[in-house]
């Protein structure tokens, strides 16, 4: 069975983008995909459940390494907006917990790395480069994407998520 996602994993091998920094653009597609994930340590997540908050919604995965390059700031944006209604969710691209766990350990991340084994999620949110995110309003609409490593703690990043906040 995990064979059937081989060739889709390999393809995301390639297309993973280089790690200069990337920039968000503002979102013209429609709105975003059902996610409904359990995360490395078991905790079911559905994106339904931060409604309300601005949302970070990240692919990545541990081999990839513009994803690997770019956590470190986004855990930055995460604690420059600590107490604020915003969360990061994760999603680790066909790999297991084991491996998600052991990258957060060594990282130091605080927000949850939910598991996307099959790779339903990431096809329905059309994430075909490693690594994307998506910026979600308090109302649950995508607002903006970026598809390359992004540095979350530049002030044009910020700036653009500041007054999605409510």
């Amino acid at each position: 069975m995990r064979l059937v996602f081989l060739p889709a994993l390999l393809v995301f091998l390639g297309l993973a983008l280089p790690a200069s920094a990337q920039s968000l653009k503002e979102w013209k597609g429609g709105a975003a995909p059902a996610l409904e994930l359990e995360d490395a340590d078991g905790g079911l997540h559905r994106l339904s459940d931060y409604r309300g908050k601005v949302v970070l919604v990240n692919f990545w995965a541990t081999w990839c390494e513009p994803c690997r390059e770019e956590m470190p700031s986004m855990e930055a944006l995460r604690a420059s907006l600590q107490g604020r209604p915003f969360v990061v969710l994760a999603i680790n691209v066909g790999e297991g917990a084991r491996a998600a766990r052991a990258f957060r350990d060594k990282t130091s991340l605080r927000f949850p790395l939910l598991l996307d084994r099959d790779m339903k999620t990431t096809r329905a949110w059309g994430a075909r480069v490693l690594p994307a995110s998506f910026v979600l309003g308090p109302d649950g609409r995508i607002r903006y994407s970026g598809f390359g490593a992004i540095d979350w703690t530049a002030p044009g990043v910020k700036s653009a998520i500041e007054p999605l906040l409510p």
